[in-house]
C-alpha cells in the first residue's frame, strides 16, 4: 500500500462528500442485504454481516435502516434479488482494475460498466484477465486522529493479534491481515478500545505501476470516480500509484 497516499487522500475527500449526500447508505444497505442472505441474519454466526453492521454504524447509518436491510436479506418482506459480480479491465496507462458489483439487473450493469470504461479511456477485459495481479487481504482502517496509542504500540498490538503488516495513508493506519485472520484481529483491537472506521476484505496489487503523466492521471481519476459513484459498485481495486511529482493543479 505504500505510495498510495496521494490517491488515498483524493478518495477520502470524495468519501466524505458521498457520506454527506447519503450515497454511502445505498452501498452499505446492499452489503447488509447480501451478507444476511449469504450467511443468515445473526451477526454472531455471520462475520461478514457483523463487519457490514459495524461499517454501517461507523457511517452513522440509522439502526432502522440497518435492520430493514438485514430483514430483506434474510427473506422478510419484498426486496430486489441482488447478485454479486466482478468486472475486470484496464484503465489509462494500462492500469489493471477490478470492480465488485451488487446488482439486481446484470444486463443493465454490464452495459453501464462497459460504457464507463470506454468513456474514460479504459476497456473491459475477460473474466480472469487481471485478478491474478491482486492478492486478497483483510484490511482494518484506523483513523490517526484521536488515537491514544503510538504507532509502534498499535503495530505491536496488531501483530500480536495475528496481523501481517501495517501501513498508513497520512490520515489512517491500515492493518493488513490474511482474510481468515481479519475477524480475530478485528476483535482484539475492539477489546483494546481501538476505533476502527472500516473493515473489509480488499484486493491489494502484487505490483504497482506509477502514473506520472498528468493527462493519464486525470483520466484514471475520472475513471475511478465514475466507477465508485455507480450505485451498484461495492469496491474498486487498481494497481496504480500517482507519482509524488504530480501537483494538485495537475490533477484538476
Amino acid at each position: 500500500m505504500s505510495g498510495h497516499s496521494k490517491w488515498a487522500n483524493i478518495k477520502h475527500k470524495k468519501a466524505k462528500a458521498d457520506a454527506q449526500k447519503g450515497k454511502v447508505f445505498t452501498k452499505l444497505g446492499r452489503e447488509l442485504i447480501v451478507a444476511a442472505r449469504a450467511g443468515g441474519a445473526d451477526p454472531a454466526n455471520n462475520f461478514r454481516l457483523k463487519i457490514a453492521i459495524d461499517n454501517a454504524k461507523a457511517a452513522n447509518m440509522p439502526n432502522d435502516n440497518i435492520q430493514r436491510a438485514i430483514q430483506k436479506g434474510a427473506g422478510a418482506g419484498d426486496g430486489a434479488a441482488f447478485e454479486e459480480l466482478r468486472y475486470e479491465g484496464y484503465g489509462p496507462a494500462g492500469a489493471a482494475i477490478m470492480v465488485d458489483i451488487v446488482t439486481d439487473n446484470r444486463n443493465r450493469t454490464a452495459g453501464e460498466m462497459r460504457h464507463i470504461f470506454s468513456k474514460n479511456g479504459g476497456n473491459l477485459g475477460e473474466t480472469g484477465s487481471v485478478n491474478w495481479m491482486f492478492k486478497e487481504k483483510g484490511q482494518l482502517t484506523i483513523p490517526q486522529e484521536d488515537l491514544e496509542l503510538s504507532e509502534d504500540d498499535l503495530m505491536l498490538m496488531a501483530l500480536d493479534a495475528g496481523a501481517e503488516d501495517m501501513d498508513d495513508d497520512d490520515e489512517n493506519y491500515l492493518i493488513i491481515t490474511a482474510p481468515e485472520d481479519i475477524e480475530a484481529v478485528h476483535q482484539a483491537l475492539l477489546e483494546q478500545k481501538v476505533l476502527i472506521s472500516e473493515a473489509a476484505i480488499n484486493h491489494l496489487p502484487l505490483n504497482t505501476i506509477e502514473i506520472a503523466d498528468p493527462e493519464h492521471a486525470k483520466k484514471i481519476i475520472r475513471l475511478m470516480d465514475a466507477l465508485e459513484e455507480h450505485d451498484d459498485v461495492q469496491g474498486v481495486y487498481a494497481n496504480f500509484e500517482l507519482a509524488d511529482s504530480l501537483s494538485d493543479e495537475d490533477l484538476e
